[in-house]
C-alpha cells in the first residue's frame, strides 16, 4: 500500500462505512417473499432479517393437524430468512471491493 498514507486509509474506511451504513437502511426497506406448502404459508422478510408479515391460507389450519402448520411455518420463515441474508450479501459484495477483507463484514 505505498502511496496510500494513514490519513487516507482513514478517509477510505469513513467512506466505506458511510456507504454500508446508507445500504443497511435501504436493506430494511427492501423484502424477500417466500412460500411453503404450495403457496398455503406466505412469508415476507426484509433486509434486516425480520419478519414483516405471514399468511396463511384458512383451508391448512387443521386443529387435527398443528404439526403440519407448525412445520409449513418453520420452513417457509427459515427459507425468507435465507433469502433475507443472501440479499444482504449479495448487495455487501458490490460494495465491498473482491479480497478486501474487513472483519466484522461478511
Amino acid at each position: 500500500m505505498k502511496g496510500m498514507g494513514m490519513g487516507n486509509m482513514m478517509k477510505q474506511a469513513q467512506k466505506m462505512q458511510a456507504k454500508m451504513l446508507k445500504m443497511q437502511e435501504e436493506l430494511a426497506d427492501e423484502t424477500v417473499e417466500t412460500t411453503s406448502g404450495g403457496g398455503m404459508v406466505k412469508v415476507v422478510a426484509n433486509g434486516k432479517q425480520q419478519i414483516v408479515s405471514m399468511q396463511i391460507e384458512k383451508e391448512v389450519v387443521d386443529p387435527e393437524d398443528v404439526e403440519m402448520l407448525q412445520d409449513l411455518i418453520v420452513a417457509a420463515v427459515n427459507d425468507a430468512l435465507k433469502k433475507s441474508q443472501e440479499m444482504v450479501a449479495e448487495r455487501m459484495g458490490k460494495l465491498v471491493p473482491p479480497g478486501l477483507n474487513i472483519p466484522g463484514l461478511m
